[in-house]
């Protein structure tokens, strides 16, 4: 049952099986709760991983865990692998890399503000034109002022950097207004409240430990605990919509390659799409469309298909579908557009199908030769080879410390970013103010104290008694004498020389 270069999914009339080499054309699974999508899931990453594969899973209740432990062969599966005559079974189990946003349940994950940029930020944080132009804004002034932006903090510390100096900053790149600085700085506090503080920072994930192979030529498969995210849908997008955008930059275009070079697993994708703003809609499309070129597969889980924008579910050709209800009007519709996104079998009808399937059963339609969609067929899907249910708490831990990524990511880094750059600015502009202040008190003081001397003085002067200029009786007396005798000696000298000049003639 097991052939080179496919993927053994399960019997209809026939083997079901998807191609390697369509593996990167996308695919979607749904199906109503506890009908078999997670063993689904489970069945195709381990397809993968058997045959070189790195795979990413987004793992929602924990079940997919198990696929990194012994299969133990329940009663049930050795049951449908007789059923289907699949001879070549055999328990199994794929090698697993445990990751976390909040890095409880796996080594973090985390990337920084830079690398997420500012036009994917503001696309996360649902702004309009006009505080997407401040947030760009915001960028540039960091990039020209050497500023690092790594966490959330750094990201705040700028904003209020730009907001306190608005006016000059408007000069250099335009209009700045302190309403729109605001709206961004509410709407970081929201994706803050969900458990973005986690995410930025250092280490940031490389993708190439997603790209792993073991020595015997296997993909690893990277499972993300992600019960406690799905409690953040914001979040959520933001990882998802980073990491694509993030292997779409950086891998080269591979063209029609044999098998992809990564596979992506979504579960529970409606909460990607619930309340999304379409510019995140649009985004999503775009890079699901962009990141095929690249090699890589997304594969979306959900209940009903029209959880998924028609947009994107026009992308996803690789489709299993398994059982879904049709009580309510818009479960009706459901199934409706699901029977009508495959190719008819003549044998029987999609929509009616739909509604009968049993556990485990499947509407399946891959792509075929040419990428033309297979006949849609009634199928049992295979067991699969690793364990069904999460590994305990022990056997989780024991594989975080034995991963190959052990120690990497673990202990976070908080270097010299923004955040202190623009720390030390304030300090030493409140600094500077202090001391201008203290200056400009203490030529007031100088001031008020001369002030305050020039009117001692006047007051003073105003105080001291006023001296006579009448001269006493002995000053007069003294005085007169002076006078009388210095009248006599000049008449004598003048008579001296008069007789004098006489007696010469």
């Amino acid at each position: 049952m097991l052939v080179p270069d496919k993927i053994y999914l399960g019997q209809s009339t026939r083997p079901e099986y998807l191609a390697l080499k369509f593996g990167n054309r996308h695919g979607l699974i749904t199906g109503a709760t506890g009908t078999g999508k997670t063993v689904s899931l489970q069945v195709l990453a381990e397809g993968f991983s058997a045959v070189g594969v790195p795979v990413f899973c987004a793992d929602i209740k924990g079940d997919l865990s198990g696929l990194a432990a012994m299969g133990e062969m329940k009663a049930w599966q050795v049951k449908r692998a007789e059923e289907i005559g699949f001879a070549d079974y055999a328990a199994g189990k794929s090698p697993a890399i445990f990751w976390d946003l909040f890095g409880r349940q796996g080594h973090p994950v985390r990337t920084t503000i830079t690398e997420m940029g500012p036009l994917l930020l503001a696309r996360i944080l649902d702004l309009n034109d006009v505080q997407e132009g401040v947030l760009n804004i915001a960028f540039k002034y960091a990039d020209d002022e050497g500023l690092v932006l790594i966490d959330l903090k750094d990201l705040r510390a700028l904003l209020v950097e730009v907001s306190e100096n608005a006016e000059h900053i408007s000069t250099r790149y335009g209009n700045v207004a302190s309403q729109s600085v605001g709206a961004v700085q509410r709407a970081l506090l929201v994706l803050e409240q969900q458990g973005g503080e986690a995410f930025f920072g250092e280490k940031a994930l490389e993708i190439s430990d997603l790209m792993r192979t073991t020595t015997d030529g296997r993909g690893v498969v990277s499972i993300l605990a992600a019960d406690e995210l799905m409690q953040s849908p914001r979040l959520y997008a933001t990882f998802l919509l980073w990491l694509l955008s993030e292997l779409f930059e950086d891998l080269p275009e591979v063209g029609d390659a044999d098998k992809p070079r990564l596979v992506f697993f979504f579960d529970e994708a409606h909460l990607l799409f619930a309340d999304a703003p379409k510019a995140l809609t649009d985004k999503v499309e775009q890079v699901v469309k962009l990141v095929r070129s690249k090699g890589v597969g997304v594969y979306f889980i959900t209940q009903n298909p029209i959880d998924i924008p028609e947009a994107v579910l026009a992308q996803l050709s690789n489709r299993v579908q398994h059982a879904l209800r049709a009580y309510t009007p818009r479960e009706q519709r459901a199934v409706k557009v699901a029977a009508e996104t495959f190719r008819p079998n003549p044998d029987f009808s999609t929509e009616e199908v739909i509604t009968q399937l049993g556990i485990g059963e499947a509407l399946v339609s891959v792509l075929e030769e040419k990428g033309i969609p297979s006949m849609v067929g009634r199928t049992l899907i295979r067991p699969p080879a690793g364990r069904v249910g999460p590994l305990t708490p022990e056997e989780r831990q024991q594989l975080i410390v034995a991963s190959p990524v052990s120690g990497q990511y673990d202990t976070p880094i908080d270097r010299e970013s923004a955040y202190e750059v623009l720390g030390r600015r304030v300090a030493t502009r409140d600094a500077a103010a202090a001391e201008a202040r203290a200056r400009t008190e203490q030529e007031k003081d100088d001031i008020r104290r001369e002030r305050e001397q020039v009117a001692r003085e006047r007051a003073e002067r105003a105080a001291a008694p006023r001296r006579s200029t009448r001269a006493g009786p002995i000053e007069a007396a003294l005085t007169s004498l002076a006078r009388s005798a210095a009248n006599q000696i000049g008449r004598a000298l003048v008579r001296g020389i008069l007789g004098s000049l006489t007696r010469g003639r």
